[in-house]
């Protein structure tokens, strides 16, 4: 039997900031069951966070960093921490929303890399 492993903590990073600058603590809204490494924005109503869709209309259409664990919101709003600015990260192990197409997702690395958030 084969067993599937999730993306670890942190495992996307190749190298960020000095102490905790690159990092920061976010809620992520209820409703949401996010994996490590899952890009994510913030929703301007409320100053949560869920994740990145370039076609929502709500603010989180704006990549607004990278979700550094998963965090399961699904029963209620959870708190999270995100990388959100001067870090180099793994493209190939970001989680994108499964509604991004390749044009959002272009969009979405355009926001990280205004972040300082540099995709390799």
């Amino acid at each position: 039997m084969a067993l599937t492993e999730s993306t670890r903590p942190g495992e996307f990073i190749i190298a960020e900031a000095n102490g905790s600058i690159s990092r920061e603590e976010v809620t992520i809204v209820s409703g949401q069951n996010l994996a490590a490494g899952t890009v994510v924005g913030k929703i301007t109503a409320s100053g949560k966070y869920t994740a990145y869709d370039d076609d929502n209309a709500d603010g989180s259409q704006t990549a607004a960093g990278i979700l550094y664990a998963a965090v399961d919101a699904s029963g209620g709003d959870k708190k999270g921490v995100i990388i959100a600015r001067h870090a180099e990260v793994a493209d190939s192990l970001l989680v994108w929303a499964g509604t991004n197409d390749a044009g959002d997702k272009t969009a979405g690395k355009a926001d990280l890399a205004a972040l300082d958030i540099i995709l390799r």
